[in-house]
């Protein structure tokens, strides 16, 4: 297949929350067939709601492809007029495991399988995995919000390359903003760098360094940041990044364990950030309740 020519067939969304409605617009902007399969009906819904607000939004001057709803039940034969099928399921490793398993039996072989998975390459969850064609699979993880384009595409040590750049080049056309990670690495290219300055944050507040306001102000005062890493961990929510931040200490090893406890601490009180009404900041006292 040429990487200039469209790619025939359709592209297959598993998953229609906040990750997967969103590719849903992106591969349905050049005109393509898109398939947003969900178990849950009221999510399907909504999800094409989504895409239909942000195309009222859009500056668009081609035409639209189509978003069609579907059920798990007739993935088999959606996967096989499909070129592309990315899962956007929950962040959990033995859910990504049974759902890139499943794609793997059913999608002909000439299909690329896809993770949006944000702390799991692709080598992590298929390691053990029997797999019938393994050098299809490569993980393309994007980012929110929706005015974000980076998607960061990476393979495995057996993912055909040729594939990698039909993906990339594929990501251009749709609108994408594609980076290209050359070695397997746990959290890509930007939430690495991201992880690193989050756990620097926690370990200054765990020395009694300063506040979290104090961060928060210096970080937006010299990056221009709208948000500084408290702000954003409490959108996050921080057993979220607890979660993660375990993720790299079990892989990595020798990082410092300050960070795991001081959110374990604030986890312990309930402060989860925003869904909890209070994590950094107090969240019940801005909305005065």
């Amino acid at each position: 297949m040429l990487e200039s020519q469209r790619p025939q067939g359709s592209v297959v969304i598993i998953g229609a929350g906040t990750q997967g409605r969103r590719l849903a617009y992106m591969w349905s902007s050049r005109g393509g067939l898109v398939y947003l399969v969900d178990l849950n009906q009221r999510q399907l819904e909504e999800g094409l709601q989504y895409v239909e607000q942000l195309r009222t939004e859009a500056q668009h001057s081609g035409t639209w492809g189509d978003v069609r709803l579907a059920t798990p039940d007739s993935l088999e034969s959606l996967l096989h007029g499909a070129w592309l099928v990315v899962e956007c399921v929950p962040e959990n490793l033995a859910l990504k495991r049974k759902v890139l398993t499943q794609l793997d039996k059913l999608a002909p072989e000439s299909t690329i399988i896809a993770s949006n998975s944000s702390s799991y390459g692709i080598g992590e969850i298929i390691e053990g995995l029997t797999l019938k064609s393994s050098q299809r699979l490569l993980s393309a993880h994007c980012y929110w919000p929706p005015e974000t384009s980076a998607i960061e595409i990476m393979g495995h040590n057996q993912t055909d390359p040729s594939l990698i750049n039909l993906l990339y080049d594929q990501c251009e056309k749709h609108g994408f903003s594609p980076f290209r990670v050359r070695q397997s690495s746990i959290g890509y290219i930007y939430n690495r760098i991201w992880a690193a300055i989050k756990r620097e944050t926690l370990l200054a507040l765990s020395e009694g360094i300063c506040e979290p306001q104090e961060i928060d102000a210096i970080f937006k005062d010299v990056l221009k940041t709208p948000k500084g890493p408290c702000e954003q961990m409490d959108i996050v929510g921080l057993d979220v990044v607890l979660d993660i931040e375990n993720h790299y200490a079990e892989a990595r090893g020798g990082l410092p364990s300050q960070p795991r406890e001081y959110l374990q601490k604030m986890i312990k009180e309930d402060s989860l950030g925003v869904k909890s009404g209070r994590g950094f900041y107090d969240y019940k006292a801005q909305n005065g309740h």
